[in-house]
């Protein structure tokens, strides 16, 4: 098959990944075998070509954004049928077993495996997955449309779940409105939340307010009022800051990234009144299946733009410095 293979972190201004034939990979007990129709690119990927995610297999192939057709089954497959259509998220596998999984939070497992990191993942023409971590994808979503949904989407929903506006209402703030808040918003809003967006972009404030916010402007603007809740998804710190200054008492600032610059000179003042900041480590199954019904039913449709696996270099390269207003996705370069 042809896959995409970084040997060694590096600048992506140095084209570090290869588009080169490997093995077909073989499917093992309680293992599916896909074929790849389009793999959403994310910054974690980024950051994993570039080193500043520490490697934890080389060579791998990234991605963890993945829409599949289930070609092949190992032993003791059950609810994956052939010709199924299916979804692979960041969480490759769990244990089960540890303290964290028996809580129900095996995005915090001890010896968890990622896709794309620990495991070869979706730039490629083939993948294995393990079948009781992939996910049925609605028949609403395209390829496209439902590769971001894997990440970026769940992610996202995550966040929102973790700022207990969806139990409680309330005023939401997203800072940075890139893929993921793009995602988030209809959900939102669909929710009954009111939504504030701080993006730097002045067309993406507008973009906002069509797609529902109730105020958009830039991210140190003063907002007409105070925030129940943040979600940060922007990977600067300074960014939190500006996020804590706009909170309610009482008030939860959710960062969303897996990756941040450092956040200095936090005042112990913006935490005072018992605000609070939590972060996001990865998703649980409970989240991707979740936000997929959610997405469905908010009729959330991502925007993208597509590249061919041999283009993953410049699809990154886009991804850093100029990201899109929606996702990019990559489709196996022998496609139809």
């Amino acid at each position: 098959m042809l896959a995409v293979v970084l040997k060694k972190p590096a600048p992506i201004e140095e084209k570090p990944l290869k588009l080169i034939e490997v093995p077909d990979p073989e499917t093992g007990p309680g293992e599916v075998l896909l074929e790849v129709r389009a793999c959403g690119v994310c910054r974690t990927d980024l950051h994993i070509v570039e080193g500043e995610l520490p490697p934890a297999k080389l060579p791998v192939i990234p991605g963890h954004q993945i829409v599949g057709v289930v070609r092949d089954a190992g032993g003791g497959v059950k609810g994956a049928a052939k010709g199924g259509r299916v979804g692979v998220p960041w969480l490759y596998w769990s244990c089960g077993s540890c303290k964290f999984c028996r809580k129900g939070l095996e995005n915090l497992c001890e010896r968890a495996l990622f896709t794309g990191y620990s495991v070869d993942g979706g730039y490629a023409e083939l993948m294995v997955a393990k079948a009781s971590y992939v996910h049925p994808i609605p028949p609403s979503f395209s390829d496209f449309e439902a590769a971001p949904l894997l990440c970026g989407g769940a992610i996202g929903y995550r966040a929102l779940r973790l700022t207990g506006l969806l139990e409680s209402g309330g005023r939401l703030g997203l800072f940075g409105f890139g893929s993921s808040a793009h995602m988030v918003l209809p959900v939102a809003v669909r929710r009954g939340l009111e939504v504030y967006v701080f993006t730097e972009s002045e067309g993406k404030v507008e973009l906002a307010k069509a797609m529902g916010a109730a105020w958009a402007g830039p991210t140190k603007a003063e907002p007409p009022k105070k925030l129940d809740a943040a979600i940060v998804f922007a990977p600067a710190g300074w960014v939190a800051i500006e996020a804590l200054r706009k909170l309610e008492k009482g008030g939860r600032l959710v960062l969303a990234g897996i990756y941040m610059t450092p956040i200095e000179r936090l005042e112990y003042e913006l935490l005072w009144y018992e605000r609070e900041v939590k972060s996001v480590a990865n998703v649980t199954r409970r989240d991707v299946r979740e936000f997929l019904e959610e997405a469905a039913g908010a009729g959330v449709k991502p925007s993208v733009k597509v590249y061919s696996l041999g283009e993953a270099n410049e699809a990154l390269l886009e991804l850093k410095y100029k990201p899109p207003a929606g996702s990019i996705v990559l489709a196996p370069a022998r496609s139809g």
